[in-house]
């Protein structure tokens, strides 16, 4: 009996480890509720630029400063084509949830204030947006994903699209 409840200990140790690193890899999570979902959180929660898991990385106003611009085109075949123009900011996907460095991150992107996904470069195929008027935003963001702001103002464009 005491071998078969070891050999269950040791099922259920490293079974559920290979389960949660095989979950991570995929990108789910285990903090039991959906963050794009304002029902759980209440309205001011849902708001795109006032979520972040990092603290806000605040940086001087300067040439040096990063920013943005954004364009959203329809794609041939469907759905919508995002393009974003950062300036004096570095993609850099392999630092992600690492250490901040100036100048490099990644970003956000949302459609009407629902998270749609983090962007590591400067192209996004989105296969569908609600009907009428979509604003869609676009945050750059810190390793940390903290938002990057330039004296204290968010790091972010957005553009108004019209989906038919």
């Amino acid at each position: 009996m005491s071998r078969s409840l070891a050999l269950f200990a040791i099922g259920l140790v490293f079974g559920g480890g290979a389960g949660f690193v095989t979950a991570g890899a995929y990108g789910i999570s285990f903090d039991g509720h959906d963050h794009a979902d304002p029902a759980q959180h209440g309205a001011s929660h849902s708001e795109a630029a006032a979520h972040s898991h990092g603290s806000a990385v605040n940086l001087p106003a300067g040439a040096d400063a990063p920013g943005l611009a954004v364009e959203v085109f329809k794609d041939p075949m469907a759905g919508w084509n995002l393009h974003v123009t950062p300036t004096n900011f570095r993609f850099a996907p392999e630092n992600a949830s690492a250490t901040d460095q100036p100048g490099e991150g990644h970003a956000h992107v949302y459609a009407n204030g629902v998270k749609l996904a983090r962007l590591y470069g400067e192209w996004m195929h989105i296969p569908e947006l609600p009907k009428g008027q979509v604003e869609v935003k676009v945050s750059l963001n810190a390793n940390s994903h903290g938002t990057l702001t330039v004296d204290g103002t968010p790091v972010e464009a957005s553009v108004i699209v019209e989906v038919e």
